[in-house]
């Protein structure tokens, strides 16, 4: 599979995973707040920081009532209509370029998720690296359309979208010119839950339609994240935010900075723990090798006697013949006086005609 470059960085599983803050609407309506998240992020080591492009009006209806309002008291937004959900969410556009700016100047990549055409086009004139497409637009093919034909790489999560669904996502953004290509499995609830989350979706994405992979986790902590690089996963995203105390629409299952620095470590431990199919001693592991057991002489003998279980024992370290032969030379007579301490080799045995 060939490797995707966005920006300075690649993707790829010779690579460790690309790391991605989402910021979502943890900016609660302040640019200077926003910038700040920036920087948090940057000193974490991640390499991206994503926003998401929309306003209330190119997501829904203002309509305070029926199917627009969320009246699910398992809803972390319950109580507000969809409208005015998203008023609270959105990154205002006059933002976008002061953030971008800012992920340039501090050495990650900047882009967004665009939620319809107007975005895409707002996005083109700032010039953004990639797209993502946010797992509830994964079956808006006019919008899968709309940004594949920039060329540039396209991260969708799957969400909800079944076999069926995904082949003609996948198969729209091909058509449209779409080279680039990743896949993250999604849990579309909010927080998630790792029983939930069905991390073997990951090798399966991969195979069946020959694309690079990974993980939009909204899970609490990073062991899910982790994990899913054990499966393959080549792009992490999480949601970010200074401080869950602070509130906001996402803060509820977004990382805080310190866990974000955990997540960026312990997933490139992960991937750095692959490695390749290997049998015997790593160049690492053969000095140890004399940490093995192997055949000493356990008392003092003369040349003629008979090897025994009493003077003959197989214990560490590794200097002498290995285990396996130890049936097989007791009762072998030896060629010369032996101390105890002493490691067995072929050298010391008489051999009967």
């Amino acid at each position: 599979m060939t490797e995707i470059n966005i920006a300075d960085q690649t993707i790829g599983a010779n690579y460790s995973p690309f790391i991605i803050a989402e910021m979502s609407g943890n900016h609660n309506q302040s640019l200077e707040r926003a910038l700040e998240i920036v920087e948090a992020a940057a000193k974490t080591g991640v390499h991206a920081l994503k926003i998401q492009t929309y306003t209330a009006d190119t997501m829904t209806l203002d309509i305070d009532e029926g199917e627009f309002f969320i009246n699910d008291s398992k809803s972390l937004w319950q109580g507000n209509s969809l409208y005015k959900l998203y008023q609270q969410a959105y990154t205002p556009w006059d933002w976008h370029k002061s953030i971008f700016d800012r992920c340039q100047e501090l050495g990650i990549i900047g882009f967004s998720t665009p939620f319809d055409a107007t975005a895409v086009d707002f996005l083109e004139s700032l010039n953004v690296p990639c797209y993502k497409i946010a797992s509830f637009e994964n079956t808006d093919l006019p919008l899968i359309r709309k940004v594949a034909i920039t060329g540039k790489p396209m991260i969708i999560s799957i969400g909800m979208a079944t076999i069926a669904e995904l082949d003609e996502t996948v198969r729209t953004a091909r058509e449209a010119g779409c080279q680039d290509l990743i896949l993250l499995k999604c849990t579309s609830t909010y927080p998630a839950t790792p029983e939930n989350t069905n991390l073997l979706t990951i090798p399966h994405m991969r195979d069946l339609f020959n694309v690079h992979v990974g993980l939009s986790d909204h899970t609490m902590g990073i062991g899910v994240a982790v994990a899913s690089v054990g499966l393959g996963a080549t792009v992490i995203e999480k949601h970010f935010t200074l401080c869950r105390a602070d509130g906001g629409v996402d803060s509820a299952f977004s990382m805080e900075p310190a866990e974000m620095e955990q997540l960026v470590i312990e997933t490139e431990r992960a991937w750095q723990a692959l490695g390749n199919i290997s049998y015997g001693a790593t160049e690492a592991e053969k000095k140890s090798l004399v940490f093995r057991r192997s055949l000493y002489i356990a008392k003092d003998i003369k040349a003629g006697e008979t090897l025994t279980t009493q003077n003959l024992r197989c214990i560490r370290p590794g200097y002498g013949l290995a285990p396996k032969y130890y049936d097989l030379v007791l009762g072998k007579s030896i060629n010369k006086d032996l101390k105890k301490g002493t490691p067995l080799n072929w050298n010391m045995i008489i051999y009967e005609n």
